[in-house]
């Protein structure tokens, strides 16, 4: 039996030694994983794009905003001077909080008065928005202590009473998403998540299905350029994950309460050149496989992972690695979450997404292009 036993294993170590994806899924994965999860489970929240509109010029004010600048949690994302420029980059994903200072707000705080304090933090991703408030929260209430330190230094140099009221009052403000309701942060990053992993799995398995079947021989054969090859099967994924696509928003809307603030037609644009991008993706991994098991595995590896784990969809990508943020900036995903939560929740134009657009059909042009020049080369 022990020999029977050796022969087995030596045979499957001689078949696992041949197929050298199979291999390499067993060894480097398991340690790609850790390394992805190490660094992306992170639920701390730093970067913070802070924009600060500063309308007192004081020099407390200056203090009050090194304060938050050099807290490490925030990173100045720049000066802005009325509530639009400060609307606008919300809106775009410049910034994730605003902080407003009043005018007179350094004689203010000097003579002992109470100076409100606005922070307006942008609330599409709830989990964010809240760690945002609670960090400035903080900040502001040390610096009140630090102020009130002064000023009842100053007033008791005067002569006047040492005690009094703190001079901050912290007002926050929530954006887009007022009641921090978690299902408008998850449902948009569920809609991308299905929607892809559905794009992808179809087509990659479709053309492998050829492969299996025989059938690609005759295709080989046939009178059928590759350019139409590659749309013939693209099309009717592309119909199907539209719809599946449509139903999911609707069944967002009326189980979740999932607001629509923009445009219709911006949407479905973004969404259209997403799907070309992830049905693409499935092309190309159907000519590296040659299997439909393999080529789910492989579907599932470059779907499932960079969309819930890099993406935004979950981990603040600003908290992560740069290493890691360089990473997601070929994650189609990431694009699209910032697109869709940005039409849904803010009714952000579609000329302030163009950034989101280009990198969306950039990528879906790159990978269909290589889609292209795999089957050509399998089809000579």
């Amino acid at each position: 039996m022990t020999l029977t036993m050796a022969a087995v294993a030596r045979k499957e170590l001689r078949q696992i030694a041949r197929d050298r994806r199979t291999l390499t899924i067993l060894i480097f994965v398991p340690a790609f994983f850790l390394l992805v999860f190490g660094y992306a489970l992170n639920f701390d929240v730093r970067n913070i794009a802070l924009a600060v509109e500063d309308r007192d010029g004081s020099a407390e004010s200056r203090s009050l905003v090194s304060a938050f600048i050099n807290s490490g949690y925030f990173d100045f994302a720049g000066a802005v001077h009325d509530p639009g420029d400060a609307i606008a980059m919300l809106d775009r994903n410049q910034a994730r909080a605003v902080l407003v200072i009043p005018e007179t707000f350094g004689r203010t705080v000097t003579t002992g008065g109470t100076a409100p304090v606005q922070v307006i933090v942008n609330g599409d991703n709830a989990n964010t928005a809240t760690a945002v408030v609670g960090y400035a929260t903080s900040i502001l209430q040390t610096a009140s202590a630090e102020f009130s330190g002064a000023g009842r230094l100053a007033a008791s140099s005067l002569g006047g009473a040492g005690a009094g009221p703190l001079p901050l009052s912290v007002e926050p403000r929530i954006w887009y998403n007022p009641e921090l309701r978690s299902a408008l942060f998850l449902v948009p990053g569920l809609i991308a998540y299905l929607t892809m992993l559905m794009a992808v799995t179809s087509t990659a398995l479709s053309v492998v299905r050829e492969k299996e079947s025989g059938t690609m021989e005759q295709v080989r054969m046939a009178p059928v350029g590759t350019l139409a090859f590659i749309l013939g099967k693209t099309a009717p994924y592309f119909a199907i994950s539209m719809v599946s696509a449509a139903l999911v928003f609707l069944a967002s809307q009326w189980l979740f309460g999932l607001p629509m603030r923009g445009s219709w037609i911006t949407l479905t644009i973004v969404l259209a050149v997403y799907l070309l991008g992830a049905l693409a993706t499935g092309l190309l991994v159907s000519t590296i496989a040659d299997t439909q098991q393999v080529a789910f595995q492989i579907a599932l590896l470059v779907s499932l992972l960079p969309t819930l784990m890099l993406s935004g969809f979950i981990f603040p990508i600003a908290s992560m690695p740069e290493f890691l943020q360089a990473i997601t900036r070929v994650v189609p995903a990431r694009y699209f979450l910032i697109a869709l939560r940005a039409i849904v929740l803010k009714g952000t134009s579609g000329f302030d997404l163009l950034p989101e657009f280009g990198a969306l059909a950039l990528y879906a042009s790159v990978l269909l292009g290589l889609a292209s020049l795999r089957l050509a080369r399998e089809r000579a």
